[in-house]
């Protein structure tokens, strides 16, 4: 089977498969063709490439008409598609809940798209698990971020001209990127509290060095996935009136709300900027669905009663390199995991765990029971 790994769009500093991963690919029974300067972003050398076994192509076109395998990390346009041939299988972040278009014309051209961001968050998906594996990083990143906008240094300093008091960060939502935002601004030795709806999740967070906030909200919980559940609007009212005063006194507050599928809740309104302190940091890291903070905009930095805002919308792209390597071994091991040796082709069949949760279209229908449930109600 042909993999094909065209180049992403200029913005994207991440690559969907690093040279060791199509080493073992090929290795495995794959033809892998990539696209001319792929791994330039990384600075691997298409040279690289070739001394892992794949083909360098240099028409763009001939990846998506020849390839039985598309790997991308973004979607691919629609005239992209077209130049598929049926039965190509279209591997990404698809964003199927926004993507209806894209999606019907996947299965009107006989196309199966598998959406990474679907891989169940089960133990045995782990190593699949490419939403998670970049959340953790866009936590990190999210830090880093923060710190070299802050004009405050993370640890306390003893020094002959006084003692300086460590940096004070608020990290709303302990999920995989809110874990290691945490951890990270630990590590940097900031005092950090962190806030989320789920009191299950109160023992990793003092783990991690951090103090958990108690907001009493009434009944809240997870969804089977590991995601937080939507709260009412009465309790996002009162859950933002009891985060006031932890947000009046930290110096950097980081939000990781996001709800997969749907317009991310607003968490930090205008008011709630205005009674923080200037010079102050917001990084909100869902900013790409709707935003938890009022005003902040994907891919820029606004200042709000001098508060800083940032939106980076790709944060796992400012660590290009370590998130190709994960992503890259992700999707590695998805496919290493559907490889049937005897056909010598990825078995799509919906009695698979893996495959009834990821795949979204496939023969010309659209075959997820959760999007065709979500179209429906459309």
């Amino acid at each position: 089977m042909i993999i094909s790994v065209p180049l992403e769009p200029q913005a994207e500093n991440r690559i969907p498969l690093i040279p060791e991963s199509v080493s073992k690919l090929v290795k495995f029974g794959f033809q892998v063709k990539i696209e001319k300067d792929l791994g330039k972003s990384c600075y691997f050398t298409d040279q690289d490439y070739i001394a892992a076994g794949a083909i360098i192509e240099g028409h763009r076109d001939h990846l998506f008409k020849e390839a039985d395998i598309v790997v991308r990390i973004n979607s691919s346009t629609e005239d992209e598609l077209k130049l598929c041939k049926a039965g190509t299988l279209h591997v990404s972040f698809c964003d199927p809940y926004n993507q209806r278009p894209l999606i019907e014309l996947a299965a009107q051209l006989q196309i199966s798209l598998m959406s990474m961001e679907m891989i169940p968050r089960t133990s045995y998906a782990q190593k699949m698990d490419a939403l998670s594996s970049q959340a953790s990083l866009a936590g990190y990143a999210a830090v880093i971020a923060a710190a070299e906008r802050s004009q405050k240094i993370f640890p306390m300093m003893m020094t002959p001209a006084g003692t300086i008091r460590p940096c004070k960060v608020f990290i709303i939502g302990a999920g995989v990127a809110g874990l290691q935002a945490i951890a990270t601004a630990n590590r940097l030795g900031a005092r950090v509290e962190a806030f989320d709806t789920r009191p299950v999740v109160e023992e990793q967070v003092q783990s991690l060095g951090a103090r958990f906030v108690k907001i009493d909200l009434g009944e809240t919980g997870q969804t089977k996935n590991g995601y937080a559940t939507a709260l009412t609007d009465d309790q996002l009212a009162r859950q933002r009136e009891l985060m006031t005063e932890h947000c009046k006194n930290a110096d950097i507050v980081i939000t990781t709300a996001k709800l997969f599928g749907r317009k991310a809740p607003l968490i930090i309104t205008k008011d709630m900027i205005k009674a923080m302190k200037g010079g102050s940091v917001i990084v909100d890291l869902a900013v790409s669905s709707g935003g938890n903070v009022e005003g902040s905009k994907a891919d820029e930095e606004v200042i709000i009663n001098d508060v800083i805002i940032i939106g980076h919308d790709n944060l796992p792209g400012k660590v290009a390199y370590h998130a190709s390597q994960m992503y890259s071994s992700n999707i590695t091991h998805l496919f290493t995991d559907l490889f049937d040796k005897e056909s010598k082709e990825l078995k799509l069949i919906s009695s698979n765990e893996i495959v009834n949760s990821c795949l979204i279209t496939h023969k010309g229908q659209v075959v997820n029971e959760q999007i065709k449930s979500f179209y429906n109600k459309g």
